[in-house]
C-alpha cells in the first residue's frame, strides 16, 4: 500500500488517499477514477510529500484513541444513512435520470432522492447545474 498527498487543481483542496501501488495510482488516474472530494473535479495530482517514519513500538493509548475515533466516524456515517433512508426516496441506479427529471421539470414538492451514479454521471450533472453529493455508505456487516 502507498499513501499519496493529492491536490485538486480546480479548488486547491489537499487530501490523502491510499493506493495498492504507484502503478495502481497511475492506472486509476489514466482511467479518470480519481476525483476531488470537494468539487468532484478530475484535475487531481500528487503533491510533494515527506516520508512517514513509523515507530514499531505501538502506543496503546494512540491505538485506543484511533479505534474510538473510527468508531465515532462509523456511528456518524450510520446516522447520516438512517436520516437519508428515512427522508429521501431510493432510486437505485437511476439516480442521474431521476435528478435530471426533478431539475428540469421543476418539481418543487418532490421528495429528495438518493441512489447510485458513476463519477462520469456526477460530473455531467454538475456541468448541468444539478447539485449532487457523494456520501460514503457503510454496509451493515462492516
Amino acid at each position: 500500500m502507498i499513501k499519496y498527498n493529492l491536490v485538486c487543481k480546480n479548488c486547491n483542496k489537499s487530501f490523502d488517499s491510499w493506493f495498492a501501488s504507484s502503478k495502481e495510482y497511475e492506472k486509476l488516474k489514466k482511467l479518470e477514477h480519481i476525483n476531488c472530494y470537494n468539487c468532484n473535479s478530475l484535475q487531481v495530482d500528487k503533491s510533494l510529500m515527506s516520508p512517514n517514519i513509523v515507530n514499531l513500538k505501538k502506543n496503546k493509548r494512540s491505538e485506543k484513541a484511533n479505534s474510538k475515533k473510527y468508531a465515532n466516524i462509523k456511528k456518524t456515517l450510520k446516522e447520516y444513512q438512517k436520516f437519508i433512508k428515512n427522508n429521501f426516496k431510493y432510486v437505485g441506479e437511476n439516480f442521474a435520470y431521476e435528478a435530471r427529471s426533478i431539475h428540469y421539470k421543476d418539481k418543487k414538492k418532490t421528495i429528495g432522492i438518493y441512489g447510485n451514479a458513476s463519477l462520469k454521471e456526477l460530473k455531467e450533472l454538475k456541468e448541468e447545474g444539478i447539485e449532487a453529493e457523494i456520501v460514503p455508505w457503510v454496509k451493515e456487516e462492516n
